[in-house]
């Protein structure tokens, strides 16, 4: 099972936007449409961080780069 992370943009800490939980588990995804997806193969789609939050479920999504993850004990 992955290990909680806690996460931050610069000096701001993430909570969940649901239940302000402060731990996530992470996981890349792949964003894509059918239509580039088709014209371009799968490799075309960009990158995001998953974030799934550990007390509810909520999946946040960052494209950006310059977020920290930090792991947690639960």
């Amino acid at each position: 099972m992955a290990k909680p992370v806690r996460a931050a943009l610069g000096e701001a800490w993430l909570n969940c936007q649901v239940c302000q939980g402060d731990l996530f588990r992470e996981r890349r995804v792949l964003l894509n449409s059918a239509g580039m997806e088709f014209m371009l193969g799968k490799l075309a789609g960009e990158n995001a961080t998953g974030l799934i939050c550990w007390r509810c479920g909520y999946v946040h999504l960052f494209v950006n780069k310059d977020i920290k993850l930090y792991r947690a004990d639960k």
